[in-house]
């Protein structure tokens, strides 16, 4: 038993009164340690000293070296055999055939008749050749000897000594034993150190051809990483992406795997090859194995992309340049050069560049537009972009409805007609009554005379989630938001996507992760032009770009959240794309704020000045000559059409049907009638201003008296 030890407290300070009495704490001793075994700790240390990183190197360097001298001695010895033998015209037959080339296979067939007749003629030249070669050597000996006596004769008659005449064939003879002695001195180290020699030799030949198994290599080697895309290298991951048929065709091909392959192309910060698959493999097999046959490839999954194109039974390979996507871009032609303009009907706007960094140019004449995306990816910046390109060209006109609110279109303030930023149910309401105006701004032109030109009206809706999404309902119980035929907004876009491209009325829609409910289908299938940056899901790829885009190999969903920012998958007639794919991969430019801005402000002094209305009044009476007043803005004098656009974008309801008779009406009664100038009707600012100052001072003169 061991002894108790007794702890005394005592407080710090001197007691006190009500201090409490010291504790006194019988604390037992804590039993000893058991001994922990010794063939514990041993095994400890044993897997300690095995799972060590100097272990687990000096394994993989013992491991490595010998199989590279192991695979040397099997790459040596199937050199030799295919050198001594027909294999290697075999194996190009075996590959022409698989690969349905029957051309090719009579050519190296055809070699291959040539290579077994030159190797007969040799044998049957090695019959003859001991005869030849002892005839040979007894007319060489012969001729040698004879030589060297009449050398030794002439000797003997310049030094008058007859034994001079065998001096030369002595000295051959003395060379010919020195020659044997060397040899014998030789020969004995020879036999030793020749096998090490050997083996080095295949140790070399293994190392070159990186002959382990990847987890033996060295981690620079293992990496991969930039390593360039050989015609090898692409048959080798193809061999090994999972699928038994192409496995086994290629092994029957042997290295003539590569006849698959077309000529490897430089394309842009990456290489591009076509495959043809051969017979019993089919295109999408290799495409659901991108990941896969990516990380054959030492690449990331985002770094290769799979197209179909035209040909049969072939897969076209565009394999980035290790980290080459992660680099940045140019910057946008719009930023670069201040004197670009833009024409709507012939111009193309300047995106950005494809995979290929050719420059990726989209046209916008009369093409409804689509981008979606999931939040945060650059969709707002890839659609302002289009934007500000199109901005440029002075006849286009713009209604905005910015349901996000943050500022990202405020920039077009005096430069759209119409902008409305919020992202509140009243802002959803104001957006709707702009479709609407927008439709029967183009039902006015639909029924205008034959051969009648219209400027294009863009009407543009970003975050047009919140508009289908909305669940207010008018005062006839009519839903804004929905995808039913009572949706205001749902059925104001379809009828823009169903007739509006014929009168320039285009509808531009940008929206957050696409759903049947945000997203209709009705609507989506109306754009033209549909691109999508990164999205979660292969379904929401459809829901964005269509089953035939994605089923060529559009693949938005496999895009990088936050790390492709910009980047967009682009399914459109407007913006080229290679013959047999369905859409093209575009990063795009990026455009900041507050250039974006400036751009927008180089497009304001093309234009003679644009009243921007922020709110759509409703069920207000009107005052048409202030309302005239109001939407000539800052320009001198404005075309009556351009004066009705605006009329009709303040307020449907009132001036929706007006004419130019309508017009002419009002401002006549007002003593400001319009004019022509240059061989057009005009609206002159001043005697608008004169004609409503001089109406308000008749009525306040009327009122005093």
């Amino acid at each position: 038993m061991s002894e108790n030890v007794v702890h005394l407290h005592k407080p710090t300070d001197p007691p006190t009164p009500d201090a409490a009495p010291t504790v006194l704490t019988v604390v037992p001793d804590a039993p000893p340690a058991r001994p922990v075994p010794l063939w514990v700790r041993s095994g400890r240390a044993v897997k300690t000293a095995a799972t060590h990183e100097t272990t687990r190197a000096t394994v993989r360097a013992v491991a490595r070296h010998g199989l590279y001298t192991f695979n040397g001695g099997r790459i040596v010895a199937r050199r030799t055999w295919d050198g001594r033998t027909g294999a290697r015209y075999e194996r190009m037959i075996r590959a022409a055939e698989a690969a349905g080339n029957l051309e090719a296979a009579e050519e190296w067939e055809e070699r291959l008749q040539r290579f077994r007749a030159a190797r007969h003629h040799r044998r049957m030249d090695l019959l003859h050749s001991p005869v030849e070669a002892a005839k040979g050597v007894a007319v060489g000996a012969g001729m040698s000897i004879g030589v060297l006596v009449a050398l030794g004769v002439v000797m003997a008659l310049n030094a008058g000594h007859v034994g001079d005449v065998i001096t030369p064939l002595s000295a051959t003879v003395d060379f010919i034993a020195l020659l044997i002695r060397i040899v014998q001195v030789v020969w004995g180290p020879a036999l030793t150190i020749g096998p090490f020699l050997a083996l080095l030799a295949l140790w070399s030949v293994g190392r070159k051809q990186h002959a382990a198994p990847a987890w033996a290599l060295p981690a620079n080697v293992r990496s991969g990483e930039g390593e360039p895309i050989t015609p090898s290298i692409v048959v080798k991951a193809l061999r090994d992406l999972g699928v038994p048929a192409l496995a086994r065709a290629i092994k029957e091909m042997g290295d003539a795997g590569a006849s698959m392959l077309g000529p490897i192309r430089i394309a842009g910060c990456g290489v591009e090859v076509d495959v043809t698959l051969p017979s019993g493999v089919s295109t999408n097999e290799v495409q659901n194995k991108r990941r896969k046959l990516a990380e054959n490839l030492t690449r990331h999954e985002h770094e290769v992309f799979i197209t179909i194109p035209t040909a049969a039974r072939t897969v076209r390979l565009w394999v980035a340049d290790s980290g080459a996507l992660d680099e940045p871009i140019g910057p946008s032609p719009l930023v670069t050069d201040e004197s670009l303009t833009a024409d709507y009907a012939k111009g193309r706007a300047p995106w950005g560049q494809d995979l290929r960094g050719d420059a990726a140019a989209l046209s916008l004449y009369q093409r409804h537009l689509l981008i979606t995306g999931l939040s945060n990816q650059g969709k707002t910046a890839a659609l302002r972009a289009l934007a500000l390109w199109l901005a440029l060209d002075r006849a286009v006109e713009f209604r905005i409805a910015d349901l996000k609110g943050a500022g990202d279109w405020a920039m077009y303030d005096g430069l759209a007609t119409v902008l409305i930023q919020g992202p509140t149910d009243d802002h959803v309401i104001e957006a709707t009554e702009m479709l609407e105006g927008g439709v029967s701004e183009m039902e006015r032109r639909l029924t205008a005379p034959p051969g009648t030109v219209f400027p294009p009206l863009i009407l543009l809706v970003d975050e047009a989630q919140v508009a289908f999404m909305c669940p207010v309902k008018d005062e006839d119980s009519r839903p804004y938001g929905g995808s039913k035929a009572t949706s205001r907004y749902f059925m104001a876009a379809r009828k823009i996507h169903n007739q509006g491209r014929a009168v320039n009325v285009l509808l531009w829609q940008g929206t957050q992760d696409p759903t049947d409910q945000n997203l209709p289908k009705l609507v989506r299938e109306g754009a033209h032009t549909r691109a999508s940056l990164a999205l979660g899901t292969e379904s929401q790829a459809r829901m964005a770009l269509g089953d035939k885009a994605v089923d060529g190999g559009a693949a938005p969903n496999l895009l990088r959240p936050g790390l492709d920012k910009g980047t967009v998958v682009v399914a459109s007639d407007g913006i080229a794309i290679p013959a047999g794919q369905a859409s093209l991969t575009v990063r795009t430019h990026y455009i900041d704020t507050d250039t974006a801005t400036e751009i927008a402000e180089r497009a304001k002094r093309l234009r003679d000045g644009v009243t921007t209305l922020h709110v759509i009044e409703r069920g207000k009476e009107r005052d048409p000559l202030a309302d005239i007043a109001a939407v000539l803005g800052t320009a001198s004098r404005v075309l009556t059409a351009d004066v009705l656009k605006r009329l009709s974008a303040l307020d449907e309801d009132a001036y929706g049907r007006w004419t130019p008779g309508d017009l002419k009406r009002v401002l006549e009664d007002a003593g400001a009638e319009p004019y022509k100038s240059d061989g057009r009707m005009v609206v002159a600012r001043d005697r608008v201003a004169r004609a409503l100052a001089h109406r308000d001072g008749s009525g306040s003169a009327s009122a005093d008296g």
